[in-house]
């Protein structure tokens, strides 16, 4: 693996754990073995890693939204697409954790975030265009299908943060891919009002199966009612 790989991966692996502020480009270089100088042959500064980081990531969520058009989608299609991208979610998950403050310390970044989310909202709500043409849910006008494609990405890319502020009293606890993976209970929950009869109690039963642990009886009492 070349030392530019070698830089991007371990600088991903200790932002993950330990938090993209607490590591500057000398714990990198020491992570690898190698000089600050050799670090900075390949990248100027902390920020450009990250920003290399990104756009490793933009490609990989690109990869996994890409919809087949040659054929009708299916549960598991979707299935997929969910999976995805919170397994994406999680491989990158210092970049949401500190996203604003990302953003607001790279213009560059800023810019090409926002393309990405646009472009991101535009194969959600072709999804939900496939997901209808199946017959899996019911056609909706591009407005509702534009709001729900909007609050599904606010779901997705806020999931992290909720669950960090939901845990704030347990010093200890830290995030689980599991965890991380129960938003696709939410998600599935914004789809409820507009499943067919022919597919509803699948796709309740594909939601049970992500359902949070944190949810209190509460909670459920939301969760029946939303079901009737």
């Amino acid at each position: 693996m070349k030392t530019r790989d070698k830089i991007l991966l371990s600088s991903l692996e200790l932002f993950n754990e330990r938090g993209e502020r607490n590591i500057t480009t000398n714990h990198i270089a020491a992570h690898l073995a190698i000089s600050p100088g050799n670090l900075y042959y390949h990248f100027r500064n902390k920020s450009d890693i990250i920003y290399e980081i990104f756009l490793e990531y933009e490609k990989l969520v690109d990869f996994y939204l890409d919809i087949p058009e040659d054929r009708a989608m299916t549960l598991e299609d979707m299935t997929f697409y969910l999976e995805s991208v919170f397994d994406g979610l999680w491989s990158y998950r210092f970049f949401h954790r500190d996203l604003e403050y990302l953003l607001d310390s790279d213009q560059r970044l800023r810019k090409d975030y926002r393309e990405f989310t646009n472009r991101c909202l535009v194969s959600i709500s072709r999804i939900f265009e496939k997901l209808a043409e199946a017959g899996i849910i019911e056609p909706q006008e591009e407005d509702l299908r534009s709001a729900m494609s909007l609050n599904v990405w606010l779901v997705i890319t806020n999931w992290m943060a909720f669950l960090k502020t939901a845990h704030a009293e347990e010093e200890s606890a830290s995030l689980t891919l599991t965890e991380l993976k129960q938003g696709i209970y939410q998600v599935l929950t914004l789809e409820i009002p507009y499943l067919t009869p022919a597919y509803r109690d699948r796709v309740m039963a594909l939601r049970e199966k992500y359902r949070p642990a944190l949810h209190d009886r509460d909670d459920l009492g939301v969760d029946e009612a939303l079901c009737k």
